[in-house]
């Protein structure tokens, strides 16, 4: 699969001044590889690990409901009465030498058999390979463009490369990716993998899952484009101010959520690993009181690692 039309065009506002590769993340002194390594790899080591795995509780569910759970950072498992789909999934406890400071919800071996896994991009925080591989096949893969090659051996009987508001559809299932304000480079060279969201059309409900993204006006359009009634959005590894060029905090994330018009945002991209600089329990508290100024206390949902709940 190609890269979006129009790749090779002068870039759109969105897409201006983002990174090309892991040779552009050093934008400030809090990407010193001294302070990287003492505030996300050393400090971390003598945190102890919170969360744990719940027992699978998995509800019935009628048509045109839909089951949520949220395994963990950008990992959810999305459930309808006849399909099971997963995205960005991570079960590990280390990232290389990032500490997982928080248990994924479930265990990989609890999972159901899934029918689809959705990659928004090749982080390694988001495409984690041996969590992919121990799922259960047969599934089939969806992903943005050139990343392909990164799915071989990964146990998928299927993968799906899409460019933006490109489609694939199953069984009545639509998936849709959707741009994002990000970088897809999983190496120093790679300058040609895809990045955005999903999304999930089926049974009359539109699940939006955003990858990971900075604020743009691109949410608006999405909105316009898909009308999502659901969106997990991420409002974590803002800080220092420069992150946000590709990440959101909460403030960001509620703008998002009213530029879609969905009915219900569920926060994610928190809590789990340390990426950043706030406080690893800042962005709830955070969304939480943003919620209550601004009148959606019932709007939002903030979920329970491996807890499902029925939209």
């Amino acid at each position: 699969m190609g890269k979006p039309d129009g790749i090779n065009e002068p870039l759109p506002p969105h897409r201006r001044g983002l990174p090309k590769s892991f040779k552009d993340l050093t934008p400030t002194k809090s990407f010193a590889p001294k302070r990287f390594f003492k505030e996300y790899v050393l400090k971390p080591l003598f945190w102890r690990r919170q969360g744990e795995h719940r027992k699978p509780d998995f509800p019935e569910l009628k048509e045109g409901q839909v089951a949520i759970t949220w395994i963990g950072h950008a990992s959810f498992l999305i459930q309808f009465t006849d399909l099971n789909i997963v995205v960005d999934p991570i079960f590990a406890n280390w990232l290389f030498i990032l500490k997982r400071l928080k248990r994924a919800g479930l265990r990989i071996e609890d999972m159901p058999p899934i029918d689809m896994v959705l990659v928004s991009h090749a982080h390694f925080d988001h495409f984690h390979k041996p969590s992919v591989r121990k799922l259960a096949a047969p599934k089939i893969g969806v992903m943005p463009w050139g990343m392909g090659k990164l799915a071989r051996r990964l146990g998928f009987s299927r993968v799906i490369e899409l460019k933006w508001w490109e489609s694939f559809e199953r069984e009545g299932c639509k998936v849709t990716l959707t741009p994002s304000k990000h970088w897809g480079a999983r190496a120093i060279h790679d300058q040609d993998r895809g990045y955005g969201g999903f999304v999930i059309e089926h049974q009359g409900r539109r699940v939006y899952h955003a990858g990971d993204s900075a604020y743009f006006d691109g949410f608006g359009e999405i909105g316009r484009r898909l009308k999502p009634d659901i969106a997990l959005l991420p409002i974590g590894a803002y800080y220092p101010e420069n992150f946000r060029r590709v990440h959101m905090g909460p403030d960001d994330a509620v703008r998002a959520f009213r530029d879609l018009g969905a009915d219900t945002m569920v926060p994610m991209h928190y809590g789990s690993f340390k990426l950043s600089f706030e406080e690893m329990d800042e962005p709830p508290r955070w969304l939480r009181a943003l919620a209550s100024e601004q009148d959606i206390d019932q709007q939002v949902v903030i979920m329970e690692e491996g807890v499902p709940a029925v939209f």
